[in-house]
């Protein structure tokens, strides 16, 4: 948001596009799936904006302890999320 101040953008010239083009993650997809290790229920401003319609996964299990049979439970648990992105079923 700074840069976009600095270069003295209008406000009615910030769009959603504007901004995701100034994050550090520009030109890269959002996520779809963020992974909480720790037993840790909150995300502490990790990927606001990118992960808005992601599916957020919380385990017990520490990250030193994060194995592929961990990663294989959560990918599991993430085939089975209906996901609406925002919307409702109908």
């Amino acid at each position: 948001m700074r840069r976009i101040v600095q270069a003295e953008t209008p406000a009615e010239a910030i769009t959603e596009a504007l901004i995701e083009e100034h994050l550090y993650t520009a030109g890269l997809p959002d996520a779809d799936l963020i992974i909480r290790t720790s037993g840790e229920m909150r995300m502490s401003n990790f990927l606001l904006w990118q992960g808005a319609y992601a599916e957020y996964y919380s385990t017990q299990v520490y990250w030193p302890d994060f194995d592929k049979d961990e990663l294989y439970t959560a990918l599991k648990m993430f085939s089975q999320r209906d996901r609406r992105y925002g919307g409702l079923n109908t």
